[in-house]
């Protein structure tokens, strides 16, 4: 089909998914938006980096069943990786071209790999921000550390109290997240505070919830054998995008990912958190575009 800018509603597998295309005149391969969260949106994206990306590519936002403007799942077990990966399959027969690039940040570089994993040649370049490895311990350590990292002293002084030696990792994980405050999150996910500030002001001003419910699914149905055990059967040419300061995905994901992907590069944000995008913006739209591009 041709690609027109504008905004859609498309039924996809029963429910309607919000879309939208911008750079259509661009005529490239479309560039698919993959937010994280999960269960997130593309609000913030829109507003920023996206319109940037958009002067030289034509991009499609996506944002998944029950996330932001698209419509919720009938019930909360259909948020799993496998009805993640069947909607984009009929997305992509929508756009109608035989490939498309996918850029994915956070849990939406997850799911972009889970995607190029199922989907095996039709997924042409992959890039991958501060992209995440939800399940494993290894990220949950990252956001423990990174949250006693950032905590002020009173929460530093609760948190420290938690039993870690009898608790599993997951449980401590928990345990962490049910602790923390707003000012907590924002420093965890931001270097830079007049940026944290205005992504929060952003979040506030799209009036779009995050219900939980795929996380929620995503822990209750993972996919066995984890995707950590399956990268290096993903072939795709793909780059990795990481800020120094991420204590949410953290360097370390990024360097399993990088070091087991058959063909990526990784370039590293020496001023950036989990949101490379906001923190350095022209630095990462500059490395995206260049990468689509060669």
């Amino acid at each position: 089909m041709r690609l027109i800018d504008g905004e859609y509603t498309i039924n996809i597998n029963g429910i309607n998914h919000w879309i939208k295309i911008d750079g259509g005149k661009n005529k490239t391969i479309p560039l698919i938006l993959l937010h994280g969260g999960p269960g997130g949106n593309h609000y913030t994206f829109e507003r920023t980096t996206g319109p940037l990306l958009a002067s030289r590519r034509t991009v499609i936002y996506y944002e998944q069943r029950g996330c932001g403007r698209s419509e919720k799942s009938r019930s909360v077990d259909e948020y799993t990786i496998y009805h993640l990966i069947e909607d984009f399959r009929e997305l992509k027969k929508w756009i109608g071209t035989e490939k498309v690039d996918l850029l994915g940040y956070s849990f939406g570089g997850e799911l972009a790999l889970e995607i190029a994993y199922a989907l095996k040649g039709e997924i042409n370049n992959i890039v991958l921000s501060a992209p995440s490895l939800m399940t494993s311990d290894v990220q949950k350590m990252v956001q423990i550390t990174g949250i006693l990292s950032v905590a002020n002293k009173e929460l530093y002084s609760k948190l420290i109290q938690i039993p870690m030696e009898t608790l599993t990792i997951a449980e401590a994980y928990n345990k962490f997240w049910n602790l923390i405050d707003i000012d907590t999150v924002d420093s965890l996910l931001f270097e830079n505070r007049d940026i944290a500030k205005r992504n929060r002001k952003l979040w506030e001003e799209s009036n779009l919830i995050n219900t939980g419910h795929m996380m929620t699914a995503l822990i209750t149905y993972p996919i066995n054998p984890p995707l950590i055990n399956r990268l290096n059967e993903i072939q795709n040419r793909s780059l990795i995008l990481t800020g120094i300061f991420d204590r949410n995905t953290g360097l370390s994901i990024s360097k399993i990912i990088h070091r087991e992907l058959s063909e990526s590069q990784w370039v590293l944000f020496n001023e950036s958190a989990h949101f490379p995008d906001l923190e350095e913006t022209n630095k990462f739209v500059s490395f995206v575009i260049n990468f689509l591009d060669s």
